[in-house]
């Protein structure tokens, strides 16, 4: 399989076609898809024709993108105009958005060919991608196994060679989970960097759209891409895209590398023994390894389910049978509300829905989500502690490898753990990335966590290629 920047060189140099890339990734598909379910929609007719006009723009000399040719799948809850976008939910099953998200211009713009929507859990919640409306995704490597959620699909597409590299979305971990369990790169960059107009809220001060990849420098490729100022953003941050490909093969030497002396427990060995490996592997390229505390750690599972429950009982509200999305008729306007989100949720939806509205609701408002955002800022303060004295901090990304279909889903409580080296940096807004490092005791793949402090994603990318070039 091909990476992204050969297959951008070799179609800008004429030596390949996008078409015929295209055709390669599009027989992936069609050979596997019905295993894997890694799409909720395949766009081929729309990615012929785009791969076509490429290949034109090639052979008459104009100029083509930084992606041109480059087969990309997105998370089915970014708006892509005319195109059904469903969150994997019944209540949005059919509707088409009548505009792009602004990543999804980006990507056009830059030649990107898109070949599809991915599965993910209902409206992203979720971490294993057992709660989508439309079945669950499997694990390319193991279709006994899970694939990560909420992001899946995205992870099981670029995993399984059905495209070249994908977009996800990460509120409390669905990008760099996923991308642990399946074995590829995947990145939650640093809270604005990249835009939210067009991705389908979940909770609006935690999520971030970032990509996957077969490799790290195709990582950087992309964000560079997707990254940088979009004013229909209110909280996007007003500078230009970092460069990150510049920085991949400047190394380690001199920099400080965290080690969190108090983890929360709960991590497989065999996970841990990986950690252990990429702190010797970092030390033997230069780097110092220094013990940091993060004392708040062990508040943040119990803060996140507050605060994106409370975000999310928000931005579901707008689901209504009236606007947009699936509608039950019923005798009258309340009875209608109730019998089309009764229909159209899922249970782990509407778990969270109830989570929310119970927590803002008046006299418990202050005891939970109040208190939850108080945690928060701890949470951030610990972090900004810890960067004083170091540059990046290494974690595992999942406390295990991809767990078994159905092992977690009747004890909600312990699928939420699969978040837990996760979560913090969406508390705090930082950017983080997850990048295979060898396998477990079953042999598949292990993911290790990469953490920076808010725009230090040239750091975080510098350890990332290290640990990439180790392994």
């Amino acid at each position: 399989m091909q990476k992204l920047v050969e297959i951008v060189a070799g179609v800008t140099d004429g030596s390949l076609t996008a078409t015929a890339v295209l055709e390669e990734h599009l027989g992936r598909i069609q050979a596997r898809e019905s295993e894997i379910h890694a799409f909720n929609l395949v766009t081929a007719d729309q990615a012929r024709e785009t791969a076509t006009k490429i290949d034109a723009d090639v052979k008459a000399g104009k100029k083509v993108g930084a992606l041109a040719g480059v087969p990309i799948a997105l998370k089915d809850n970014m708006c892509t105009r005319g195109i059904e976008t469903t969150c994997s939910s019944k209540i949005l099953q059919g509707w088409k958005p009548p505009y792009d998200a602004t990543v999804v211009t980006k990507l056009r713009q830059a030649g990107a060919v898109v070949v599809g929507k991915t599965n993910l859990d209902e409206f992203a919640m979720g971490s294993s991608t057992e709660n989508s409306a439309f079945g669950p995704t499997k694990n390319p490597l193991d279709i006994s196994r899970v694939p990560g959620g909420s992001s899946g699909g995205s992870a099981a597409a670029v995993s399984a060679g059905f495209a070249a590299a994908s977009l996800g979305s990460d509120t409390g971990g669905s990008i760099r989970q996923p991308a642990a369990l399946c074995g590829v790169v995947g990145v939650k960059p640093t809270y604005g960097t990249v835009s939210r107009y067009g991705l389908v809220a979940f909770a609006s001060s935690l999520d971030q759209i970032g990509p996957f990849t077969s490799d790290v420098r195709d990582a950087a490729t992309l964000l560079e891409v997707i990254s940088g100022h979009d004013p229909m953003d209110s909280t996007s941050i007003p500078q230009a895209a970092t460069s990150l490909v510049s920085v991949l093969e400047h190394g380690v030497k001199g920099m400080r590398i965290g080690r969190v002396t108090d983890l929360p427990e709960g991590c497989e060995p065999d996970v841990l023994a990986r950690l252990e490996a990429a702190f010797d592997a970092l030390r033997k390229a230069g780097a110092t390894i220094v013990d940091v505390k993060l004392p708040s750690l062990q508040y943040c599972l119990t803060a996140y389910y507050l605060i994106a429950p409370a975000e999310a009982s928000s931005n579901l509200a707008r689901y209504d049978g009236v606007r947009y999305g699936n509608r039950v008729e019923a005798a009258d306007l309340n009875a209608m509300y109730a019998a089309t989100r009764e229909a159209g949720f899922g249970e782990e939806v509407k778990r969270r829905i109830m989570l929310g509205t119970y927590a803002l609701s008046a006299g418990y408002f202050d005891a939970y989500y109040g208190k939850a955002l108080k945690v928060r800022r701890l949470i951030s303060d610990d972090f900004a502690r810890a960067y004083k004295d170091v540059d990046t901090i290494l974690t595992p990304t999942s406390p295990s490898t991809a767990f078994k279909f159905g092992s977690k889903t009747d004890n909600p409580l312990a699928m939420y753990l699969c978040d837990v080296f996760t979560i913090p940096t969406n508390l705090a807004g930082h950017p983080a990335m997850s990048v295979p490092f060898g396998v477990g005791a079953d042999s598949m793949p292990v993911g290790i966590q990469v953490l920076a402090t808010t725009m230090g994603e040239q750091a975080m990318f510098k350890v990332a290629a290290e640990l990439e070039r180790a392994s």
